[in-house]
């Protein structure tokens, strides 16, 4: 067997797939892996180059893949988009994640810390409370017939 180079990881809830490479970047092998099949599997892995696209869970993957002795990059999903060759498969995902992640010009996402993707989570609410407030006024001032009313304008103005 071809040793692996790199590795594109295709994210899911409870099924991933993983597309291998070579130095040239010939396919090695193309498999699903269960969730908890994961941390095993790189285990047995030679360190190499491992491609995620970034969301919530990347950066947890990444951090436990990166402590087996990987290298992992995690790149935004808009940039593995053009590398997709045939229809949105997790199979074709997985290789497009493959060829991405080893070029020169492509631009990564920084791996979050445990710390930072908490703080993060603290921030993110479904709307923030100025935004809130904002609707808030403007559905007093529609009710109180200063937004939407037009009785009280001139014919031919605005």
């Amino acid at each position: 067997m071809k040793q692996v180079i790199t590795i594109g990881l295709d994210l899911a809830k409870h099924v991933f797939q993983v597309h291998g490479a070579d130095a040239e970047g010939s396919p090695v092998f193309n498999r699903k892996l269960r969730r908890s099949e994961v941390l095993r599997f790189f285990e047995k892995l030679p360190a190499c180059l491992v491609g995620m696209e970034a969301c919530g869970s990347a950066h947890y993957w990444a951090r436990e893949i990166a402590a087996l002795g990987h290298e992992v990059r995690l790149i935004p999903p808009a940039y593995v988009k053009p590398f997709v060759k045939r229809g949105k498969t997790d199979s074709a995902d997985a290789e497009a994640i493959s060829e991405a992640v080893t070029r020169k010009t492509m631009r990564f996402v920084p791996i979050k810390t445990a710390e930072q993707q908490a703080a993060a989570m603290v921030l993110k609410t479904p709307r923030s409370s100025s935004a809130a407030a904002n609707a808030i006024g403007q559905r007093v001032a529609r009710a109180s017939g200063r937004i939407g009313d037009h009785r009280h304008r001139r014919p031919g103005k605005g």
